[in-house]
């Protein structure tokens, strides 16, 4: 699980290109379900028949796109200028590596020294028009050699085990969703299973909304990476989720308000089997539950997270018991529907 995690994280996915991601999974799961077919905008959607006889569509979502950037000019000094794609704080991205393209160029995010500065730009925030990428070279006519207008960069951050059964990668949200659901299909379930891996989540919650008006689903689980603020200057009232308790399930955030009926029954399995699990405090964000519950004529839809530090960043910090949790509880919870 562990060594999937890793080639998932480290895989390239930013929103509209998530190509390298989708192969993997592909790979991973062609064995395990009935069917796969990737549709218009790029979801891959994989079915397990059913053994029951009264069969319901159930439907497990997980994005594979994640935050990063895309090159909008090059400076004839060779240095890239570029766009965020999805939500990113400028504060975390001076000085940190990227990958650049699918030859994976390496780059350096940087801005003027700080010599260089005036006493009142030291004191603001820096803005991202102000950043560019340094690839190495010293022209243009060298950069264009590398690197095409339109390339996309990610963050160059490998995963590490790390500290009391702790991961630190990138793009936890949400390869720890495609992970879940990977091992989902791994078992037999009464009911028809759609696996949808959607893409850009991040830029709109644009592909789920496309898969669940074709799936169809009588019930809906979104399974996410999402905020854990358990860290010192946080009071802890305002803890949106603990690492180590378990997988989040959300009642309501920016996007859904998930039903009240599969939040019970999601609580249910967990004290029946034994699963640790807690609510999710916060009300903020949002995921693809946002596009998928208002499909057609309506879904019941509910959200399981895994806590995760740091997220949209290049070092995202999770439990490894807390994913091993969700994916127990996601399991059990459809083993149970009736």
């Amino acid at each position: 699980m562990v060594e999937l995690l890793k080639k998932l994280t480290e895989a390239s996915g930013v929103s509209g290109n998530e190509d390298e991601v989708r192969d993997i999974i592909r790979e991973e799961i062609t064995p395990l379900v009935d069917k796969i077919y990737i549709d218009g905008i790029g979801n891959l959607i994989a079915y397990k028949k059913g053994k029951g006889e009264d069969v319901k569509k159930i439907m497990l979502c997980a994005h594979m796109d994640e935050v990063g950037f895309i090159i909008t000019s090059i400076s004839d000094n060779g240095m890239l200028k570029f766009k965020p794609v999805g939500g990113i704080d400028p504060r975390v991205l001076i000085s940190k590596r990227v990958y650049i393209g699918k030859d994976k160029i390496p780059g350096v995010l940087g801005i003027k020294a700080i010599h260089l500065q005036e006493p009142s730009e030291r004191k603001n925030a820096v803005k991202v028009e102000q950043m560019y990428i340094d690839i190495g070279v010293s022209s243009k006519e060298e950069a264009e050699k590398l690197v095409n207008l339109g390339d996309y960069a990610i963050f160059a951050s490998d995963m590490v085990e790390f500290g009391d059964n702790k991961i630190k990668a990138k793009a936890l949200d949400d390869r720890v969703g495609c992970l879940t659901l990977i091992e989902a299909l791994k078992e037999e379930y009464d009911h028809d299973l759609y696996a949808c891996f959607t893409v850009q989540e991040e830029v709109g919650l644009r592909g789920a909304g496309v898969a669940a008006y074709h799936v169809e689903p009588d019930i809906a689980v979104v399974v996410e990476g999402t905020t854990c603020s358990d860290v010192s200057g946080v009071d802890e009232h305002m803890y949106s989720t603990i690492m180590g308790s378990g997988p989040a399930i959300t009642i309501m955030d920016g996007s859904s308000i998930s039903n009240k009926a599969l939040i019970e029954k999601l609580k249910a399995t967990g004290d029946a089997k034994g699963i640790p699990y807690q609510i999710k405090k916060g009300t903020t964000g949002g995921n693809d539950a946002g596009k998928i519950h208002i499909s057609r004529e309506g879904v019941a839809t509910c959200v399981v997270s895994v806590p995760c530090r740091y997220i949209h960043s290049p070092s995202s910090v999770m439990d490894m018991d807390d994913l091993k949790n969700t994916i127990e509880l996601v399991k059990e919870f459809v083993k149970g529907c009736e």
